[in-house]
């Protein structure tokens, strides 16, 4: 159980296919070049940190997997950095099991738990899995990879601690906290 309320296999599988179409739409069409080269800064990172932590560690892995598959698909499959994407969903969706912002809940200890999630699944992304799949994969240089990978997961970390906050913030203030209602007399 992601929260208090149980998430049917059926919306899963609709968040991934609306998760993965909104990474790719701000992926391809809102990226923001870096001084890296081949490293973008990313907004649909915060997206994906929203879709992994109100529906879990599956949705987000796929949504983040599928979501940089349809991106590259336009530019070229780069197999490392999907994988990565994936994991920063699965990382962090696994590590916000039990929020309760699907019930209005988004305090302090929440968003804290939020940001430093974030910072841990992009740093094992960014800094592990991108550049050592590129590595043992392509055969890239290691100074170039790791570079890229710490300029991405710097921007990726700041972008979705700041915009991930705020649209859950938004959203949690647009569900109604377990025990608020009250019956009438």
């Amino acid at each position: 159980m992601i929260n208090s309320r149980k998430v049917s296999p059926v919306v899963q599988v609709v968040a991934i296919g609306i998760g993965a179409a909104l990474f790719f739409v701000l992926g391809r069409f809102v990226a923001i070049p870096s001084p890296i080269p081949n490293t973008n800064i990313s907004l649909q990172y915060a997206v994906l940190a929203v879709f992994a932590v109100l529906y879990g560690p599956i949705v987000g892995a796929l949504t983040g997997f599928i979501g940089h598959i349809l991106i590259d698909a336009t530019w070229g499959i780069w197999i490392s950095w999907e994988i990565a994407s994936g994991v920063f969903g699965l990382i962090l969706g696994a590590l916000l099991i039990g929020n309760k912002i699907r019930d209005g809940e988004f305090g302090t200890k929440t968003i804290v738990r939020f940001n430093l999630g974030v910072i841990i699944a992009h740093a094992v992304a960014w800094i592990l899995v991108a550049p050592l799949g590129d590595i043992l994969i392509y055969s890239e240089p290691a100074n170039k990879v790791f570079t890229q990978g710490a300029m991405a997961f710097g921007s990726n970390s700041i972008i979705t601690c700041l915009l991930g906050t705020m649209i859950l913030a938004i959203y949690a203030r647009t569900r109604t906290s377990s025990g608020t209602l009250r019956q009438e007399d």
